[in-house]
Order: structure tokens, then C-alpha cells, then sequence
């Protein structure tokens, strides 16, 4: 068993309360409602800002130029691909970038958020990876996981939402990034802490999507 493995059967409770989370097979089913899913989008593109800096943060603590430039392409990659396609779905709703940028990220995403700066300023590499690593990981688990929901998908929006996490470049990125923290040998007891509290935050993620989770004030 790989150690990507093994770090993924240690929290296997987390990720099987994410894989069957009401907000998840909703969506994959078709039957979340909009407004739910707006709310979500929101929030979503606000943490892939924090989220692009985290990964900055991480190349920052590279051992290598190799590993460096893997972590840079990465949030280039979120800055450029990734927003692109969140600004054309926020079109599709109705919304605007502004209506995204005038969005105050919910509790559970600034903790997050916050949590992912600290290890990759403060951990080694490895650890940097493992706490990076549930964010990729996690979506082409559910993916896969309700694949069957999604063939039978009414929502046109949700589906090709979802079709991004079932395909060859996605599912090449995730193998990318589980090799390339095996090839840094660290203990287990090392990367097991930072990858089951982003694996938990994942999940608090999606049900502060799913209670519509707001300040106090």
C-alpha cells in the first residue's frame, strides 16, 4: 500500500462522510437546489484565492526547482483555468465577479483557508502536500463515486460542473501530486495530522454549504 494509500485509509470515516454528504449526492443526483449551489459557488471561488496562495506559500518551501515549479503551475493553473471557468458559471446564474468578490467567505472557509496558509508557510514540503493534497483528491473521489447519479443528471449546469472532476487531465493532476509527495519519503506520523484536518475541513466545507453557514454578525 502506497503512502498516498495509507494517509487515505486513516481518515477513511471523513471521507466517507464527504462521499455521502446530503449536499454531494443532491448535487450529483440533479435535485440540489440552485440557490444552494450559487451559495456554494460563492464561497468556492473566495477559498480558491486563498486556496492559490496556499499553493505559493508551498513552493516557497520546495526542496527542488522541479517541485517548485509543480506548485507554482498549480496556482497558476487556479488563478487562470480555474477562475475562468468559475466566472462563466457565475455568469450562467446570474452572478458577477463582483457578486463573488463582495462575498464574505463564510466561517468554515476563512478557518480553512487560514489553516492551508499556516502549514505551507510553517510545515515542511511533504506536510505542505498533505494538507493541499484532499482538496484535488477528494472531488475525483465523489466523482467517481456517484458517476452512475451523474449520467442520469437533469441539470445541464451541474453536470458539466462535475464532468470536470471524471476527466483524464484531472485525474492526471491527482496522480501528479500523490507522486510527487511519495517521492519525498516522510514518515507517516509526519503527513497524517495536516492530511485527516484538511480531509475534516472538506467536509465541514460541504456542510456549511449544505446549512447555509453565516457570521453571527
Amino acid at each position: 500500500m502506497s503512502l498516498t494509500e495509507r494517509l487515505r485509509e486513516s481518515s477513511e470515516d471523513v471521507w466517507r462522510a464527504i462521499l455521502e454528504h446530503p449536499f454531494v449526492v443532491s448535487l450529483y443526483r440533479g435535485d440540489l437546489p440552485l440557490e444552494k449551489f450559487k451559495g456554494y459557488l460563492l464561497q468556492d471561488y473566495n477559498y480558491l484565492v486563498g486556496f492559490a496562495r496556499a499553493l505559493a506559500l508551498a513552493a516557497a518551501r520546495a526542496p527542488d526547482v522541479a517541485s517548485m515549479k509543480a506548485m507554482l503551475e498549480l496556482a497558476h493553473g487556479e488563478l487562470t483555468g480555474e477562475m475562468a471557468n468559475y466566472e462563466s458559471l457565475l455568469r450562467e446564474l446570474g452572478l458577477t465577479l463582483e457578486d463573488a468578490i463582495r462575498t464574505r467567505p463564510n466561517p468554515t472557509n476563512v478557518a480553512y483557508m487560514s489553516y492551508l496558509s499556516s502549514v505551507c508557510s510553517l510545515g515542511s514540503f511533504a506536510q505542505c502536500l498533505s494538507a493541499l493534497l484532499p482538496c484535488f483528491w477528494t472531488y475525483e473521489a465523489i466523482a467517481e463515486r456517484h458517476a452512475g447519479l451523474l449520467a442520469s443528471n437533469p441539470v445541464p449546469l451541474y453536470k458539466r460542473w462535475a464532468s470536470v472532476y471524471l476527466s483524464s487531465e484531472y485525474k492526471a493532476l491527482v496522480r501528479r501530486l500523490r507522486e510527487l509527495l511519495e517521492s519525498l519519503s516522510p514518515r507517516l506520523e509526519e503527513v497524517a495530522g495536516p492530511f485527516r484536518t484538511a480531509s475534516v475541513y472538506e467536509l465541514m466545507f460541504w456542510e456549511a454549504a449544505h446549512s447555509g453557514e453565516s457570521w453571527p454578525a
